[in-house]
Formats: structure tokens, sequence, C-alpha cells
């Protein structure tokens, strides 16, 4: 691989390795604060969230 193209490539890796760390944290936070909800709800509440 070219080392021009090396450091994009790697960065993004790092950005989606922690965006996904992120999102896996505010998943399970999502889940612990809403016992009473139906997982439906989190998942609702998670999508709007990332979408929004």
């Amino acid at each position: 691989m070219r080392p021009e193209l090396l450091k994009p490539a790697l960065l993004t890796v790092g950005l989606l390795s922690v965006s996904n760390v992120f999102m896996t944290f505010a998943w399970y936070g999502h889940l612990r604060t809403m016992q009473q909800s139906p997982w439906w709800a989190a998942a609702l509440v998670s999508w709007s969230i990332a979408l929004g």
C-alpha cells in the first residue's frame, strides 16, 4: 500500500473502532436504564439519537 493512502485508511479504522465502542456502551446504558420498558423502546430511542 502506498504511504499516502495508509494514513486515511488507519484514520478510518480508528474512527470506526471508537464509534463502535461508544455505541456499544450507549446501547448497554439504554438497556440498563430502560429495564421496565420493552426492548423495542430502547432500540427506538438509540436509533433516534443516532439518526437525529
